[in-house]
């Protein structure tokens, strides 16, 4: 599901770097951008058969609302077909590896979860006001209270970022499971949300998969006055540091500060899917199942 909020054309290059006709995706775009960015994306995914949007909503940082559109976007690729991995990008994310490795990749790790997780107490006690305030979210903006609550019984609050790649099983679990219920319930009045919500699931619930604390992301993360860290826009000085990462996304780019990296991205993936065709001919591959990819707000 890509959460898009800007730069349709970016989004287009992202698409396109992404694209695989065994995979499916799913888009949603935030509802404050306008009906324009929505039918230009609409108009672009027209031609895809195994792409398609999800009903826009107003997506608040800081608030559920990203949270439901993860949960949304995960049901709609549920229906969409068979695959065995959920992936979350934002609008703003590119591939550091080409369709053919990803997928390798994946196929060799069907029982993983690749998530950034921490008990929030031990590790981020500065952030338990999270989910010990209670928050509401309106139409625009997140109203913080001075109402207090404890976490839910029996249950321990985890942290890491939003940015995950997570098994069908997973998914299916999160979104259909009732003993997810009063996880989505409590979570739903919580501050920044997105960051701990399905870390907690996971690490409370009866999962069976493997965990590893990696979202497989470069991101390099810098100070700021407002929320203390911000991802730092990659540029061209960026490029071999960006070719020789072992993850298998990157964000954040903007191709309106420096669009030339996205090219030399571009030549880079071009390359790779070249030389993986070169070794496929004389290595037989196990292809294995596509994976699900949902775009997220930037």
């Amino acid at each position: 599901m890509i959460l898009v909020h800007r730069y349709p054309d970016q989004f287009k290059r992202l698409f396109r770097a992404i694209y695989n006709a065994r995979n499916h995706y799913v888009v949603h775009v935030d509802k404050n951008s306008g009906t324009d960015l929505e039918g230009e994306i609409r108009d672009f995914l027209r031609p895809y058969s195994n792409a398609d949007m999800i009903r826009s909503e107003k997506a608040i940082w800081g608030g559920y609302s990203l949270v439901d559109a993860e949960l949304r976007g995960m049901e709609r690729l549920l229906e969409m077909g068979e695959w065995s991995h959920f992936i979350n990008l934002s609008g703003q994310d590119f591939p550091l590896k080409p369709q053919t490795q990803i997928m390798a990749y994946l196929n060799a790790n069907l029982d993983r979860e690749f998530i950034k997780v921490l008990d929030q107490d031990k590790h981020r006690p500065d952030t338990m006001h999270r989910v010990s305030e209670y928050v509401v979210e309106l139409e625009e903006s997140i109203q913080r209270t001075a109402r207090s609550r404890p976490f839910l019984t029996a249950a321990t609050p985890y942290i890491g970022n939003q940015w995950m790649i997570v098994t069908r099983a997973f998914c299916e679990f999160v979104c259909h499971d009732r003993s997810v219920d009063r996880y989505k319930a409590f979570y739903e009045n919580t501050l920044i949300p997105d960051e701990g919500f399905f870390q907690t699931v996971m690490m409370n619930c009866a999962i069976e998969s493997e965990i590893t604390s990696d979202d497989l992301r470069m991101i390099d993360w810098i100070a700021d006055d407002d929320i203390k860290l911000r991802p730092r826009t990659y540029q061209r000085t960026d490029a071999a540091d960006l070719k020789a990462s072992s993850n298998l996304f990157a964000r954040k780019f903007d191709q309106t500060v420096d669009g030339e990296i996205l090219e030399v991205l571009e030549r880079h993936l071009a390359k790779q899917a070249v030389i993986n065709v070169d070794r496929s001919r004389a290595i037989p591959v196990n292809a294995g199942l596509p994976f699900a990819l949902e775009g997220t707000a930037a």
